[in-house]
């Protein structure tokens, strides 16, 4: 029994054309996404929601020209089995073609966390089998923290998202953000520049309003009032010249004598500090908004921000890639044996080692090193070097 369900048509173009033969009310589609109507009205090609649809349906009489199905229907099913229910009545005979709005590559390489649940219950819980009884709620359970934990070291687990920076130089923590990876700002050529957090300021987790002895404010429910904080506004309107030193060549100012602000412009600076001598600009993580905040030197810039995520925050996250799949395994079997009171030690040691060397081994398989890519890095150090 093979695997791959969707055939050429439908993962490269994205389409597939049923043939209805005989007078039926409802057919099949065999993608391996699920597809869904935005709204209950939605099937209506004018309805503003009709473009929201995750796929476009279609009718020919004769497979050539095609125009949309603007007849009431509902879709019904899942994955492998999308069923195309008409309201009243049955579908006409001729060809129907379902187009997907954006087609998905490249997910054979993964294995559906509920696969991994249903694999471990059949093949380790049984009788004569290690786990003589296990609830697939516990397997579960221990699935998805797995999830999480490979997510943080093993899997590939980063995202990015690309963004614009506002006027107000925050932009809002992802709904399923962990912890942040790297931020870059794109130039007019698409090159990334790495922007680093700073520890020149900090954002405060609260900001209370206080009296003239110092002491915060209640309001009359007894908590303390808050304000806006004047950090937060002195760094937003700062000129990031004053700290980097970046000054250009035209630039006049009497407080500061020619011999010092041409070293300054050239960065020639005697023990200038790297962590502040860049233009790149800076952020801060504000955890009191969750948001993360810029400087002000970055204001309209489109900006990549990559994060890690903990792979249980949406569907398409619930998978695991086929070469960690047996670290999985091995992660759950540990997981639930070490649970058991009744179960020598010997084989949870043996099991604690197993899951070790998987995770390991599934490492290694992620880290996805190529030798051509390192020699071709390496061969930067025979450059010859001019003076």
């Amino acid at each position: 029994m093979t695997l791959i369900k969707e055939t050429n048509e439908q993962y490269y173009a994205g389409q597939q054309a049923v043939h209805v033969v005989t007078s039926v009310s409802q057919f099949i589609s065999t993608f391996d996404t699920v597809l869904k109507l935005y709204s209950a009205d939605s099937w209506v090609p004018s309805n503003e929601d009709y473009n929201k649809n995750n796929f476009t349906l279609e009718f020919s009489v004769n497979n050539t020209t095609f125009t949309d199905v603007n007849i009431e229907y509902s879709v019904e099913g899942g994955k492998n089995s999308n069923i195309f229910v008409k309201t009243v009545g049955n579908w006409d005979i001729g060809y129907y073609r379902v187009t997907l709005k954006e087609k998905q590559y490249g997910n054979y390489r993964y294995t559906s966390i509920t696969d991994v649940i249903n694999n471990f219950y059949f093949s380790y819980v049984g009788f004569d089998r290690l786990l003589p009884s296990a609830k697939k709620n516990e397997i579960a359970f221990h699935a998805k923290r797995a999830l999480q934990e490979f997510s943080y070291d093993v899997l590939k687990s980063i995202k990015k998202q690309e963004l614009a920076i506002p006027n107000n130089l925050t932009v809002p923590i992802p709904q399923d953000y962990v912890n942040h990876v790297k931020a870059s700002w794109i130039d007019d050529l698409g090159v990334a520049h790495i922007i680093y957090p700073t520890r020149l300021t900090s954002n405060p987790t609260e900001v209370p309003v206080q009296d003239g002895s110092g002491v915060p404010v209640q309001d009359s429910y007894g908590e303390n009032i808050t304000a806006t904080s004047i950090t937060e506004e002195n760094w937003s309107g700062a000129d990031m010249k004053k700290i980097t030193g970046g000054y250009d060549e035209q630039f006049t100012d009497a407080s500061i004598d020619n011999f010092t602000f041409n070293r300054v412009g050239v960065g020639q600076r005697y023990g200038a500090n790297p962590e502040t001598t860049q233009l790149n600009g800076f952020f801060t993580i504000n955890e009191r908004e969750g948001k993360l905040s810029f400087s002000s030197d970055l204001v309209d810039k489109v900006i990549i921000l990559e994060y890690i995520s903990d792979g249980l925050a949406y569907d398409a996250d619930m998978q695991i890639p086929k070469l960690a799949e047996d670290a999985v395994y091995s992660y759950i079997l540990y997981a639930i044996a070490s649970s058991k009171n009744n179960l020598p030690e010997y084989i949870i040691n043996r099991l604690r080692k197993e899951k070790r060397a998987k995770i390991r081994n599934a490492k290694i398989r992620l880290s996805n090193i190529k030798l051509e890519e390192i020699t071709q890095v390496f061969r930067n150090k025979s450059k010859i070097i001019k003076h």
